[in-house]
């Protein structure tokens, strides 16, 4: 039994060694600064081993379910580590002696108190509301014991108080659970494994026919130390926790910016036509149903179609600037028709006619130029 406790005390002890053997992808919660906790709970007492004695029975100290209560005063280092130094007390009732040699009645209680120096790690599991944690922690403890045994037929009678004083150990494992609505509170819960260094002596004092090592012996009175060992605790917690100077929470992921679409270029396509005619060839109709095409495989809020003639006309004059106004317009009307024949909504369609102005070719006056009668079409 002693082996195998002590075993699992020398693992818990050992926990710090493994933090440089976390995963990477276990990150540390940033507690950073001062901080103070509280908590309390219940508290388990393993069956403590009465060391045989010359004037005492031997025989096991079993204990009831009892409180514990813990408060602590610490500092984040911003990493994950922190430490924190803590007064701790527990009380629990006298259950029975058990023993082969004595069957009676007990009573009374036993006390234990002290201070530790803890150092913990905070994990981070990726999970905003819950951070679990792990130390372990050294320090020095107080057992007052104030118990009576009572066996039938005043055949023993035995009492045992006094305080021992031996230094501790503990292990720690907890949940951390921030409050949300109260920036640096948080909620924990705890399991602790705690332990003094025996063997503890306490004084006793008995009487009756039981003597050491449960032989029988004339009734008498005996004092002297009874010495225990095995002393294994368990204590399971809910407390608080207050950081003064709690790590800003991360700055949530910036939104994704979508880039604004480019604006597609404009798109130009070319129409021409015979001299005074305004009739569309078949070269003339393949490249607007290209046009056409194009305009649904584009964002486009508009199309441009805007009629020309070259400068030559029949009549010359105002009478023949007047005409071939009238032409480009005629011209212009006309790709529009077609557009709409090929799926194009009129209403995205504007229509215009310049006449012989801006010419593609500049000439001189009277120039039948055909890259002059045309229609741009014009996609935006």
């Amino acid at each position: 039994m002693r082996l195998r406790y002590g075993f699992l005390a020398g693992s818990i002890l050992s926990a710090p060694l493994t933090v440089a053997a976390l995963p990477s992808a276990a990150l540390a919660q940033p507690v950073q600064g001062l901080y103070v906790a509280g908590e309390g709970g219940a508290t388990f007492n393993q069956d403590q081993r009465v060391r045989s004695s010359s004037m005492f029975p031997d025989g096991r100290d079993r204990w009831k379910t009892g409180a514990v209560g813990i408060g602590s005063i610490g500092y984040g280092l911003g990493n994950g580590f922190r430490v924190e130094i803590e007064g701790n007390y527990r009380n629990m009732g006298y259950d029975r002696f058990v023993s082969g040699g004595v069957q009676g009645r007990a009573d009374g209680r036993r006390q234990t108190y002290g201070a530790m120096a803890n150092a913990l790690f905070d994990l981070d599991i990726g999970k905003s509301w819950l951070f679990p944690y792990f130390g372990a922690g050294v320090g020095y403890g107080w057992t007052a014991m104030n118990t009576s045994v009572t066996a039938p037929g005043n055949t023993f009678a035995q009492h045992i108080g006094g305080t021992y004083g031996a230094f501790t150990y503990q292990g720690i494992f907890g949940l951390s659970m921030p409050i949300p609505w109260v920036v640096g509170l948080s909620a924990t819960a705890e399991y602790r494994f705690w332990t003094m260094l025996g063997p503890q002596s306490h004084g006793a004092t008995a009487w009756g026919t039981v003597g050491g090592r449960d032989v029988s012996k004339e009734y008498s009175f005996a004092s002297g130390h009874r010495d225990t060992v095995t002393d294994f605790n368990h204590s399971l917690m809910l407390g608080l926790r207050y950081e003064f100077n709690p790590a800003p929470p991360p700055p949530p992921p910036a939104p994704e910016v979508m880039p604004a679409p480019t604006p597609a270029a404009a798109r130009t396509y070319l129409v021409f036509f015979d001299w005074d005619r305004s009739e569309l060839t078949a070269r003339a109709r393949s490249i607007v149903a290209v046009a056409a095409q194009a305009s649904v495989h584009t964002t486009v809020t508009r199309i441009e179609v805007s009629g020309y003639t070259d400068n030559s006309a029949a009549h010359p004059g105002a009478r023949g600037e007047k005409y071939n106004m009238a032409l480009s317009m005629r011209r212009a009307d006309a790709v529009k028709a077609e557009l709409v024949r090929d799926g194009v909504a009129g209403s995205v369609i504007d229509v215009h006619g310049y006449g012989q102005s801006h010419p593609l070719v500049q000439t001189a006056a009277d120039t039948r130029e055909p890259q002059n009668r045309r229609v741009e079409i014009i996609l935006r």
